[in-house]
Parts: C-alpha cells; sequence; structure tokens
C-alpha cells in the first residue's frame, strides 16, 4: 500500500501561476467504483488553469462545486495501486489511462502521486504508448471525437438546448480546423483524415510542416491570410479557437453544413437557419470506453499525439507559465517520479 502522504500540487487561493504550490498531501482512498493510481503523467489543460483562477467568466449557476485546498488536473496515466471491492475489469498492476470526472468536477485531483476516480473513467494504457503521450491524449482526445465521430452520451450541454450530433465524414467530406496546432486540433486532423474526409489547417505559419506531416491536405497561416476570405463551400468547420470570433467561419460553409465552436461563441439563430447552417457543440464527458478506442489508435500509428514539453510534477508553475504563452503545438505534460 502506498504511505499516507504524498506530494502534490495545490492551491489554497485562486489566482495566476504562482499559486501552485508543491507540497504534501493526504493519500486518497478509493469509494465504491472507483481504483487508486498511482500516476505516472499528467496532461494539462486549459480547465486546470480556469480552476485555478477560480472561473471568473463562468457563470455561478454553471461553475462545479470547488472546495480549496484544490488539487488540480484530469488527465493521467499510471498503474492501478488499489481496486474498491464492487470494481471489475481493472486489477493491480494495471497500466491505465484517463480523463477523471468531468465535467461534474474539476477537481481531478491529478497534479499528485496518487489519484482515485471511477473506474469507468480508465482506459488500458496500450504497451506501445509510454505514459507521457497517454497522458496527453484524454481531454483532448475525446474533445476531438466527441465532436467529430461519436458524442457517447445524451447529457444536454450548458451552453444549448440541442444535442450534438457529429456529421458523417467521409472522402466527399471537407473539413477546416482553426487552431489545428493545438492539443485538440491536431487530433481532430488526424481523426477526420482517418474518416477519409479532406483536411484544411488553419495555424500559424511555423507548424505549417508538422500539420502537412499529420495530414492537413491544405494549409492557411492566419497570420497572413483570413480563412473566412479565401475558402468556400465546406462541409465543416472545427474551430478549437471559438469564442465569439466563431461567427466568421459562417460565410466559409456550404448551405447545410455545420460549424462546431469548441468554445462556444455568440450567434444568431435566425442568421444560422437563414444560411442553412447548424452551429452545435458538446461539453467533453469522461468516457472509458471511447478513450480505448482512441488508445487502439494511437498504438497502431493511425494517429499521434503530439508533445509540446515537458515539466516534473514539482514545477508545475512553471508548466502553467508556458501554457499562457500560447502558441503551443500539442500538449504540456507533468512527469510524476
Amino acid at each position: 500500500m502506498p504511505a499516507k502522504t504524498m506530494n502534490a500540487i495545490r492551491l489554497h487561493e485562486f489566482g495566476g501561476p504562482e499559486v501552485l504550490r508543491h507540497e504534501e498531501a493526504p493519500v486518497p482512498e478509493p469509494a465504491p467504483g472507483e481504483v487508486l493510481v498511482r500516476v505516472h503523467a499528467v496532461g494539462i489543460n486549459p480547465p486546470d488553469w480556469y480552476s485555478r483562477e477560480g472561473m471568473p467568466d463562468v457563470p455561478a449557476e454553471l461553475k462545479p462545486p470547488v472546495e480549496l485546498p484544490l488539487i488540480p488536473g484530469t488527465d493521467v496515466s499510471g498503474v492501478v495501486e488499489a481496486v474498491a471491492a464492487d470494481v471489475a475489469g481493472f486489477s493491480v498492476g494495471d497500466e491505465v489511462f484517463g480523463l477523471l470526472r468531468f465535467p461534474t468536477s474539476l477537481q481531478g485531483s491529478a497534479y499528485a502521486e496518487y489519484v482515485t476516480a471511477p473506474a469507468s473513467d480508465f482506459a488500458r494504457k496500450p504497451a506501445a504508448i509510454d505514459h507521457v503521450r497517454a497522458a496527453a491524449l484524454p481531454m483532448s482526445g475525446l474533445t476531438a471525437w466527441q465532436f467529430l465521430i461519436e458524442l457517447g452520451h445524451d447529457h444536454p450541454s450548458p451552453f444549448q438546448e440541442a444535442q450534438h450530433r457529429p456529421i458523417a465524414l467521409g472522402s466527399g467530406t471537407t473539413v477546416l480546423v482553426n487552431g489545428a496546432a493545438g492539443g485538440v486540433g491536431h487530433l481532430a486532423l488526424q481523426l477526420a483524415k482517418w474518416k477519409g474526409a479532406r483536411v484544411i489547417a488553419v495555424a500559424s505559419g511555423a507548424h505549417e510542416a508538422f500539420l502537412r506531416e499529420l495530414g492537413a491536405d491544405e494549409f492557411i497561416d492566419y497570420t497572413r491570410v483570413r480563412p473566412e476570405e479565401v475558402v468556400r463551400d465546406l462541409d465543416l468547420v472545427l474551430d478549437t479557437v471559438g469564442g465569439p470570433g466563431s461567427r466568421r467561419f459562417l460565410r466559409t460553409l456550404k448551405r447545410g453544413g455545420s460549424l462546431y465552436p469548441v468554445y462556444f461563441g455568440e450567434f444568431d439563430d435566425d442568421e444560422n437557419a437563414e444560411l442553412g447552417i447548424t452551429v452545435t457543440a458538446a461539453q467533453v464527458r469522461s468516457n472509458g470506453a471511447q478513450l480505448a478506442e482512441l488508445g487502439r489508435l494511437l498504438a497502431d500509428g493511425t494517429i499521434k499525439v503530439a508533445i509540446d514539453s515537458t515539466f516534473p510534477l514539482k514545477d508545475a508553475q512553471a508548466a502553467h507559465e508556458r501554457a499562457a504563452q500560447g502558441h503551443l503545438r500539442g500538449k504540456i505534460v507533468l512527469t510524476v517520479a
């Protein structure tokens, strides 16, 4: 059994990267339905810094419960240390990876040496994939999967009433991915190519060779040209940047096309209907079964996960500072000794 305390990153107040403290914390115990995992690597995602900041821009009714001190993080890869008596399918010693408790809690508590979560949040880690790449996959991979391939749940999104339904992708489909070099974007590009679609990647010029290696059929450097001014008749735009500027992509779509903003923007339902465009989004949710599918694609080389940089757990503050600089190529990962 593990020691009673562990190294973890905790915050006792909300704020910038400086509030992340490397300190000792109690080792959690698995509740019914849960497993205890010895963490080897932790993937960093935007919700990590949203929770660190106290989610100041999120309406109170949409905020999940948060208690201080808080151990942030949701994406882990590691080894099962213990399982609750009612858990089947996992055993001590299994290598696993997962997106933990999302979106019901921003306290996945992944920035630590040990973590507990529902067994259904985990998938077995393929032996061919190291812990760093496995930890980089869950949230970004599941976001791309649930937007493009299969939603996999019937929970309503807090941002819209309509249920998100991915369109069928195939050889006759043209997809534009905005923010294609980022965590979600570079995986979405590859999933769309896996399904046979033609993919246009939008990113800064420094990422062109990287994205063409991943399969992009066309590349647009947004620092030189605005994509909405040069492309038309698209079937789908996946805008991983989203926000108020996402509306500009309406003009790039053919009638019957779809716009998926990962971070929902400002739209006019009447305008969308007049143009014949479906604008819809989803909120990513933990799903071990879908993650297992992504793991198989990663293991057989169908998709790759890019690592922007790695930092030891104790240097989580520096990792968050890197994230704040933007222009990431893939994912930032914390390594746990």
